[in-house]
């Protein structure tokens, strides 16, 4: 029998579409349509490498343009496989692995973070969201080498953030990222070509350096375009991690029992308020590539160019993976050793060779010390709508979480 096309299914049930359409039949994989292509969608850790194995999937002609044009920009490691995609993935990894890389990055956004909060008390209100973009922004901005002033953070936070909001849907969420890529496109381009030619100069070892250098598999050095979208996929994911944290807003005021051991600062805690906050909140609903040959899994048949989707929301929810998985529980993660392939908010694997995002240690650090100071502060909660809507890609609670600030706690 033809399968039926899905695209309304997810538009109007978002997270819950795929998994739906797995539990329907009790499998761990089903065929779908998406957009036109035949799919099918897969759920667990041995789905997980089977996702990862380029004998099964890959990356190359697989993310769609409205993705590219908005989330990943074109050229990007994302769409990448074998060698290219290994010696472009590396130049990340070093970046990261460098000996004041990730722990820089921090200390530099846990400063920001403090300043911005001792002129929160003096505004009535504040949005998590709101506040979170703008320092991860200008921090990661300015640890990659890129200059930026101080007023014009704002308005590279809001296009950040749009190039996240809308890369899943239309309209004019979807506009507003494409011209937020544009434009912040154009700018790091004109950046890359002006450090190449001498005309600007930033320090060695950082991201604008590096990526200007940086020479691919065949030898040839990036298109200045290019160049600017790999800065992009480092500034972009690490301002997402707004996400997260509005999040965590929402988690402490559902759940307020965790906020004292949060606000603790305990090291273990607080890496696992950031592994549960990433497994229980949606954010990517799945990942995917295409079958390069004729295969199979879970005992469905996969057409040799068909889609294959891993299903991130229903596998961070799979109660034979998690004890109470509906339940928000960061203790689950206090000394439990984390498989590759098990908690997969932003993929699965060995981030230092496949596709796996290098970011996510950003994100966990990050995530680890703002929620901390996020729970450190003295605040009231408004009234405000909480409601988080699971058709709506990526999703937030609706007010951003909105908070009333006074000295911190």
């Amino acid at each position: 029998m033809p399968r039926l096309e899905n695209g309304l299914k997810l538009l109007t049930k978002g997270y819950a579409w795929l998994p739906d359409e797995r539990r329907r039949g009790g499998l761990r994989a089903v065929g779908v349509r998406l957009g036109g292509l035949p799919a099918v969608g897969i759920e667990g850790p041995d789905a997980a490498r089977f996702l990862y194995d380029e004998e099964h999937v890959r990356r190359s002609h697989a993310v769609p343009e409205p993705v590219q044009g908005t989330l990943f920009g074109k050229g990007a490691v994302h769409t990448l496989d074998g060698e290219m995609h290994r010696v472009r993935k590396a130049m990340f990894v070093a970046l990261l692995m460098r000996s004041d890389g990730i722990a820089s990055l921090v200390e530099r956004t846990t400063a920001a973070w403090d300043a911005a909060a001792a002129e929160w008390a003096e505004r009535p209100e504040i949005v998590v969201f709101d506040e979170a973009s703008r320092v991860l922004a200008g921090s990661v901005t300015r640890w990659t080498g890129v200059p930026v002033r101080d007023d014009e953070v704002p308005g590279l936070a809001r296009d950040l953030i749009a190039m996240v909001d809308g890369f899943a849907t239309g309209g004019p969420r979807h506009v507003r990222a494409r011209r937020a890529r544009g434009r912040r496109e154009r700018w790091l381009a004109q950046l890359v070509q002006d450090v190449r030619s001498g005309a600007t100069t930033v320090e060695e070892g950082t991201a604008v350096d590096v990526v200007a250098r940086h020479r691919d598999a065949d030898g040839t050095q990036l298109t200045s375009r290019v160049a600017a979208v790999e800065l992009l996929n480092i500034i972009r994911p690490t301002t997402a991690v707004a996400w997260f944290l509005a999040s965590s807003g929402h988690a402490l005021i559902r759940w307020p029992e965790n906020r004292e051991r949060l606000a603790s600062g305990d090291p273990a805690y607080a890496e696992a308020w950031a592994h549960e906050v990433r497994r229980f909140y949606p954010f990517a609903p799945f990942i995917g590539g295409r079958a390069p040959q004729k295969t199979e899994f879970g005992g469905v048949k996969i057409r040799k160019n068909s889609m294959v989707l891993l299903d991130l929301y229903g596998q961070n929810h799979d109660p034979e993976l998690w004890d109470s998985p509906y339940s928000f529980r960061p203790a689950r993660f206090v000394d439990r050793e984390i498989g590759e392939f098990e908690l997969v908010p932003q993929g699965g694997g060995d981030p230092r060779t496949n596709h796996r995002c290098p970011g996510e240690q950003i994100t966990v650090a990050l995530l680890s010390a703002l929620a901390v100071r996020l729970a450190r502060l003295s605040y009231e909660v408004p009234d405000q709508d909480l409601t988080i809507a699971l058709h709506r890609i990526p999703a937030k609670p609706a007010s951003g979480v909105v908070l009333r600030v006074g000295a911190t706690a």
